[in-house]
């Protein structure tokens, strides 16, 4: 029996004569690694490599329609496993190729959107700071010293198998757990954002964002980036060449030579 790859489905055709994309700022990657890159400053920063898009507008949602302003972004070819009926009914509507990921984001105004429209990483630029969301990495079943960073208790007194414990759950009155309190179990593998990070290197050509530091998830893992929420402010360090320059050069004067002994 010979093993032949799933033949991938059709490709919709694009619409045509479609009006060029208003200003947004959003897009739908996917994680491919970390890497190295000296920046301006020539310092060697880790920086974390995304296919971020192309997307393509999915759904335009109205206020008189919906309740609310906001554009859906798919992005990502699934596999045939990964496609339903209904999914492809959907996309086969909209004259549209079917997408792995959807995700809503809001705007102020849904003039200028419709479907079929692309959206790439031009839409953010060298020096920006973004926010990137996706699921962190699952750790299994972990325990309140390693889930919640509890101290734990002493060594001390014969309690050497105490140490990661968590200790009493009830409290005085009543005598049961509350909601809420922090107990062992399953850790990661939940939704996670990293806030202002900056943006090092933006290839338009390949579709590919450098972004400073580390971002959630493994290798492979699909990630949200959006315009930042916090004020930020870069830190320009001052070269060290320019530092000295500054400082005038002081003279620096010579030993004097030793004198001879005076000949006997």
């Amino acid at each position: 029996m010979e093993l032949t790859a799933p033949e991938s489905a059709p490709a919709a055709e694009k619409p045509q004569g479609l009006p060029p994309l208003p200003p947004f700022k959003g897009l739908l990657g996917r994680k491919l690694g970390m890497t190295r890159i000296f920046d301006d400053f020539g310092r060697a920063v880790s920086a974390t490599v995304i296919e971020a898009g192309p997307c393509q507008v999915v759904q335009v949602k109205t206020p008189s329609r919906d309740g609310y302003s906001a554009v859906t972004l798919g992005f990502g070819r699934p596999s045939k496993q990964q496609t339903t009926k209904a999914r492809t009914g959907i996309f086969a509507r909209i004259n549209l190729e079917p997408k792995r990921w959807l995700r809503e984001f809001r705007v102020t105004s849904t003039e200028g959107f419709h479907v079929g429209q692309t959206v790439e990483s031009s839409c953010f630029a060298k020096g920006e700071f973004v926010d990137i969301s996706g699921v962190n990495k699952g750790k299994g079943f972990a325990g309140v010293v390693k889930r919640h960073r509890f101290g734990g208790g002493p060594r001390t007194h014969g309690q050497s198998d105490r140490l990661r414990a968590p200790g009493a759950s009830g409290g005085q009155g009543p005598q049961r757990v509350t909601k809420g309190h922090r107990q062992p179990g399953h850790m990661g593998a939940e939704m996670s954002t990293v806030q202002a990070v900056r943006v090092l290197h933006v290839d338009l050509e390949h579709h590919v964002v450098a972004i400073e530091g580390a971002v959630p998830g493994p290798e492979g893992n699909f990630l949200v980036i959006k315009p930042t929420v916090k004020k930020v402010s870069l830190h320009i360090p001052q070269a060290h060449h320019a530092k000295a320059a500054a400082k005038p050069e002081k003279a620096k004067a010579k030993p004097a030579a030793p004198a001879k002994a005076a000949a006997k």
